[in-house]
């Protein structure tokens, strides 16, 4: 049986394959495995509330529920929220918001767990559940096995009368999340006067916040795609569909655009000439920054195996280390944790400041690159030559079987035949999705016309082989 959990939680089609009943059991389970690790948290910091019953001589634990814009959230929302009260739990709502938030939060208030529904860049029928444990951090693989083997068996944690969990609503708690970002920025509140910055909220969570963050910092901001429709939700627009927001920085005459997606725990850039600067070159840019202020911790910065080897290249002149994990920013954070890093992230736009963080947040990565901006008045295709992109070319192959692609003879065969073709001049990275039903198949050569080559032909043999 596949594993429920993927890279980041649990995702599918909203009523297909994640399910009321199913979103209801996974936090019924959450709260069980919570109560027998007896997990105590910290008081309220900060002066926020966090209801809790009186009545009970036992520890209640408490959750912070929040969701992106998605129309399906509503009703994911009520399964969760009911499965956790229905378990003993206390719930707090705390409306449309983007997934840094709740892990914020959690860390803030000292609750037990947050749930996070969304599905981040995927299209909107998909829908995710994202738990975060006490502290903010997302579980450790080995907590979500141990909740998804309480799903197969009996749930049995069923208090009644008045052990049963309250729900309350308080989308106030955003309000020092926002102080928080604010207070993250190189030159402090107010600094980014003078910025013209296009923000690309892709119809998600963020739709709200970040035009109001990025005004709090001083820029001039003109939104985009942030109506927070559901239904349009990641549909052409956001951190996988640049497009509309290169156009717009041409239009407006900008200095930068901002693209996030659905649940704003990414982030992208557009210089002002419209060019993209992807995950890579943002940390190669926070790197440097970073490491001249004396901020980066151990000298190290953490990525993926996704990143381009221009960003490692980058790395060894700039004489800063670099620790590769897993994809995955769980992964990631890991590494940055047992490292003591400060910084780490994806070629994606996932990118984690752990001095201000425990997850990837777009929101505070964008003004940590507007800050730089500000703080060396310098453009940002200037900032961005801190690196050269190596060619890179990805495919996401579709319709295959993604579970045999680490077995089959035939792939192994022509992904080593390929190797030995591009030699030290390039690399090829060939993993089934941990968020999707697809394999990619990346590939980095001396040239576009190499890469797209023999990625196209790697493709083809990933079609036939796990067909």
């Amino acid at each position: 049986m596949a594993r429920l959990f993927g890279t980041d939680g649990v995702r599918g089609v909203a009523n297909a394959d994640l399910t009321a009943q199913q979103a209801l059991e996974l936090a019924s389970a959450a709260v069980e495995e919570v109560a027998a690790r007896d997990a105590s948290p910290q008081r309220p910091v900060d002066g926020v509330p966090v209801a809790r019953a009186a009545s009970s001589a036992d520890h209640r634990p408490v959750v912070i529920v929040g969701r992106d814009t998605r129309p399906s959230g509503e009703f994911l929302e009520a399964a969760v929220v009911a499965g956790l009260a229905s378990s003993g739990a206390d719930v707090v709502r705390i409306g449309v918001v983007p997934t840094p938030v709740v892990s914020y939060v959690v860390a803030q208030t000292g609750a037990d767990l947050g749930v996070m529904l969304s599905a981040s860049h995927n299209p909107m029928p998909d829908n995710g559940i994202k738990l975060f444990a006490a502290g903010g951090l997302k579980l450790p693989d080995e907590v979500e096995d141990a909740i998804e083997r309480r799903m197969a068996g009996p749930l049995t944690r069923r208090p009644v009368g008045a052990e049963v969990g309250r729900v309350r609503d308080d989308v106030t708690l955003v309000n020092g999340y926002v102080d928080h970002l604010l207070a993250s920025l190189p030159g402090g509140p107010g600094s980014l006067q003078g910025l013209k910055v296009v923000v690309d909220c892709a119809q998600g969570a963020a739709s709200d916040l970040a035009p109001r963050v990025l005004r709090a910092a001083g820029a001039d901001v003109i939104a985009l795609h942030a109506d927070g429709d559901g239904l349009r939700i990641n549909d052409r627009s956001g951190a996988t569909h640049l497009d509309s927001l290169r156009d717009a920085v041409r239009l407006h005459g900008a200095d930068v655009g901002i693209a996030h997606d659905g649940d704003a725990d990414r982030c992208l850039a557009v210089d002002a000439l419209g060019e993209i600067v992807d995950g890579d070159q943002i940390l190669a840019i926070c790197a440097v920054a970073l490491a001249e202020r004396g901020e980066l911790g151990n000298g190290t910065v953490v990525v993926t195996i996704m990143s381009n080897l221009g960003f490692h290249h980058a790395m060894r002149e700039a004489g800063i280390n670099v620790v590769t994990t897993p994809v995955g920013d769980r992964y990631v954070l890991e590494a940055m944790r047992s490292g003591s890093y400060s910084l780490g992230g994806e070629q994606s736009g996932h990118v984690v400041f752990l001095r201000h963080a425990g997850t990837g947040d777009g929101l505070l990565t964008a003004l940590q690159v507007l800050g730089r901006m500000a703080e060396k008045g310098q453009p940002l295709d200037e900032l961005a030559k801190v690196m050269t992109r190596l060619p890179q070319v990805l495919v996401n192959v579709r319709g295959v079987d993604r579970s045999r692609a680490g077995t089959s003879e035939e792939l192994r065969a022509a992904v080593a035949e390929a190797e030995a073709e591009l030699g030290n001049s390039g690399r090829v990275l060939l993993r089934p999705s941990g968020t999707e039903p697809l394999v990619r198949v990346m590939v980095e050569a001396p040239t576009d016309q190499l890469a797209r080559s023999l990625a196209d032909r790697l493709a083809d043999v990933v079609q036939r082989a796990l067909r």
